[in-house]
């Protein structure tokens, strides 16, 4: 595939190849064209679908790449249709940031 088409491509499909989840309810999401974005989840402990990762400990242990995309994988049986996920392109969209070492 021509570096354009990869380009289009990964402009209209972002893909998501790690999440790493951090302090204070913050995930660092990490794109294949080498977009690295940090993705603020604290506005989503307050929807009751979310109540589940108010646990911090369930909020970074559930925290995967599901759907091709951030998700969390609340019972744990990698069940794509049973997860919490956020559109790709809608972290995309983020600023870009630094990774954090340390």
């Amino acid at each position: 595939m021509s570096t354009l088409l990869q380009d289009l491509d990964n402009a209209m499909y972002p893909q998501i190849v790690q999440v790493t989840p951090g302090k204070d309810y913050r995930v660092f999401v990490y794109f294949a064209d080498g977009k690295i974005v940090l993705y603020d989840a604290k506005h989503l402990l307050t929807k009751k679908v979310f109540a589940p990762l108010k646990d911090e400990k369930v909020f970074k242990g559930a925290c995967t790449i599901l759907n091709g995309t951030l998700a969390w994988d609340i019972a744990g049986n990698r069940d794509e249709t049973k997860c919490l996920d956020i559109a790709p392109d809608m972290l995309y969209s983020l600023d870009a940031v630094e990774e954090e070492v340390g």
